[in-house]
């Protein structure tokens, strides 16, 4: 069966998520979680890359709709569903889809310090959130398209799924760093 989450929904799970996220890193001791492996992202670059892309998301979700369908057009089809999305993505990723520029994530000092890392974090998704919240509904979500650098031309909604899934995919990959570092 084929998911199609409300908004709602979204909402619910887009905060579990980011808060296992959250949850998870306050477990990792300080030098794992800086800590890069060869050619490899450390945990805090995965983190910092999820900030830069859920920042970048939240645009979508905070400008004008007039913005947005300047920016992005008229969707011509309707909105896949969350599993859709997220096959859709994992082919972009098996084809080599990277990230690339502002979203590939340069060397972040342990100066910086995990708590400042984390609260940035929280930060950015706390935005995320009340702006989907507050100025979008239910079908607008399906009405508005916007420009993704791996998936194309995609709704308020598949970009919903997106930021969820491309959490759960970092959390995979910071979650199995974490155990054969210890």
């Amino acid at each position: 069966m084929l998911t199609r989450w409300s908004k709602v929904e979204i909402l619910i799970e887009s905060e579990k998520v980011f808060l296992d996220l959250t949850a998870f890193c306050l477990t990792i001791p300080d030098p794992v979680f800086f800590r890069q492996p060869n050619e490899k992202w450390s945990i805090a670059q995965n983190v910092h890359h999820l900030i830069t892309s859920t920042k970048t998301s939240t645009a979508a979700y905070a400008l004008p709709l007039f913005l947005v369908r300047l920016i992005g057009g008229k969707p011509n089809r309707p909105s896949r569903s969350y599993e859709e999305s997220v096959s859709r993505y994992k082919e972009k990723l098996a084809a080599g889809a990277k990230a690339r520029g502002r979203y590939a994530p340069g060397q972040i000092k342990t100066s910086v310090g995990k708590e400042r890392v984390l609260a940035n974090w929280s930060h950015t998704t706390g935005l995320y959130l009340q702006a989907i919240k507050k100025n979008r509904t239910d079908q607008q979500l399906d009405r508005y398209i916007v420009p993704h650098p791996i998936l194309g031309k995609i709704t308020l909604r598949e970009l919903c799924y997106f930021n969820i899934y491309h959490t759960i995919h970092h959390l995979d990959i910071i979650g199995m760093r974490s155990i054969t570092e210890n």
